[in-house]
């Protein structure tokens, strides 16, 4: 009478009567799993994401718009900081309605509302008088180097910028998100491009001008862009890529052209290359890969 053979199990605490490299027919085809973790794009959201990207684009260009005008005289330097000091009021006072809006049912102190708006009138007031002071060392930084290798660091350093930029966005005002380091070295990048292109100017006023610019576009701003809520950031990516366009126009069509075309791959064309690659994913999973353990 033959004796009938268990079926196999996968267990190590049980002798079976299978060798060791025993493998039941179909289990690997059974425990095969395609694209496990995959969550499909939509065109839209993609959209929303990518206007960050061209915010940035934007704005890089504005400065590099303004610096040329600086450069050769045809924008008064008084006139660029008069500008500036309004779009940092302006963004002061933007900043404090969604500071109010979203922090109404929090039950916050008004003594440390206080506290905060005066250590930024603090803080705002050093980095004017330190720029004042700093414009004419500034201007001289870089007076025994080539023009050509001021543009080249510039260019490396404006690259650097937007290769290692923060792109997120935080959901309130109140929310504290500490600032990562590739953050941290995309501004100083930013800033240290200015400076070097700075050194260029003729006019200690200009040099100010042009450096206090630099702070507020690639400083302060993003603090306030990653706070907007989606219509308005729709709104403030078409008003800065309009700016940028009609600030370029007058100094060459062509690249004012060009730099059209990269917005509008980027916001638009390359979501839609995203959402058409997705059919082309295939992620294979089985029991020859390396267990993670799920944590509650």
């Amino acid at each position: 009478m033959s004796t009938k053979i268990p079926p196999w199990e996968k267990v190590l605490w049980k002798n079976q009567p299978y060798p060791d490299n025993y493998i039941p027919e179909g289990a690997l085809e059974s425990s095969l799993r395609k694209n496990p973790n995959f969550k499909p794009y939509t065109y839209w959201p993609l959209v929303h994401l990518s206007i960050a990207i061209t915010q940035h684009l934007a704005t890089i260009f504005i400065f590099l718009s303004v610096f040329v005008r600086l450069k050769d005289r045809s924008l008064d330097p008084r006139v660029l900081i008069s500008v500036s000091l309004g779009c940092f009021f302006v963004g002061y006072f933007v900043w404090e309605v969604l500071q109010y809006t979203q922090r109404s049912g929090g039950g916050s102190k008004h003594g440390s509302k206080r506290n905060e708006r005066v250590k930024t009138l603090k803080s705002s007031i050093l980095i004017f008088l330190a720029l004042m002071s700093l414009s004419p060392v500034l201007r001289t930084l870089s007076a025994a180097t080539s023009s050509d290798s001021i543009w080249a660091l510039s260019a490396c350093l404006f690259l650097l910028n937007i290769l290692l930029a923060d792109y997120g966005s935080s959901s309130s005002v109140a929310q504290v998100r500490p600032e990562r380091l590739t953050s941290v070295l995309s501004m100083n990048a930013a800033i240290s491009s200015s400076v070097v292109l700075a050194s260029r100017l003729s006019s200690d006023l200009a040099v100010f001008a042009l450096i206090q610019f630099s702070v507020q576009s690639f400083t302060l701003f993003p603090m306030l862009r990653r706070r907007l809520q989606v219509p308005m950031q729709a709104l403030l990516t078409f008003a800065l890529s309009i700016s940028s366009l009609i600030l370029a126009a007058p100094l060459s069509s062509t690249i004012a052209f060009l730099f059209l075309l990269v917005l509008l791959a980027i916001t638009f064309l390359a979501p839609a290359v995203l959402v058409w690659a997705q059919k082309y994913k295939n992620e294979i999973r089985g029991p020859w890969d390396v267990a993670v353990p799920k944590v509650n």
